[in-house]
């Protein structure tokens, strides 16, 4: 049985649709509202593509190229406290990727769906909490909804995304960006605690 809070907010954490929003409207300042739409569904369903590939695939990969899971998680856990400390101390989701927004790239894909959306921290979450040896189908498959629960609040807030972002401002939008980094460098220790134990069998 996998708990259902903690999986969301750790996907909620992964994922930041708070910090989606700067990116979005940067993406999508010169379009009609008809547009904006379009872009927002097809930006989360490319996302939810790519991250439900990484739940099918992702562990099958590993175990093609013979790299023990236990491994994976301890190297996962410390990428993903890399990305959390960036979160925290560098540019935070929004800034780093509205940048990227004003490169040219403005399509629903990128910077929306890769990297915005679907991260390499989420991609490594879809992952680890899908992983064979630890879950059954049946909890791989709550996870996987509930990662597309988040997903669907990812775009909503894009498609109410001009209200929220008068609500909060950029400066709200990183706040919750660097608490979400705080609740993720938890996790990603928690993840290369887990990995350690199960590599050396402790």
């Amino acid at each position: 049985m996998i708990d259902y809070i903690s999986t969301f907010i750790f996907f909620f954490a992964v994922i930041d649709p708070i910090g989606t929003i700067p990116v979005f409207i940067a993406v999508t300042g010169q379009y009609q509202e008809k547009i904006k739409r379009k872009i927002a569904i097809n930006a989360t369903l490319a996302a939810a593509l790519i991250l439900i590939f990484f739940v099918v695939a992702g562990e099958v990969i590993l175990t093609a190229i013979d790299i023990p899971l236990s491994a994976f998680q301890i190297a996962g856990g410390i990428v993903l406290f890399i990305f959390a400390l960036s979160m925290i101390f560098g540019e935070s989701k929004p800034e780093e990727e509205i940048k990227m927004a004003s490169s040219g790239n403005e399509t629903a894909i990128f910077p929306l769906a890769v990297p915005s959306i679907a991260s390499p921290g989420a991609m490594l979450a879809a992952v680890l909490m899908t992983e064979n040896k630890q879950y059954n189908l049946w909890e791989q498959t709550q996870t996987t909804a509930i990662m597309l629960s988040v997903l669907l609040i990812v775009l909503l807030l894009m498609l109410a995304a001009s209200w929220v972002h008068r609500l909060i401002g950029n400066s709200g939008a990183s706040i919750i960006s660097r608490v979400m980094g705080l609740i993720l460098s938890s996790v990603a220790v928690a993840n290369v605690l887990a990995g350690i134990k199960e590599y050396f069998s402790i």
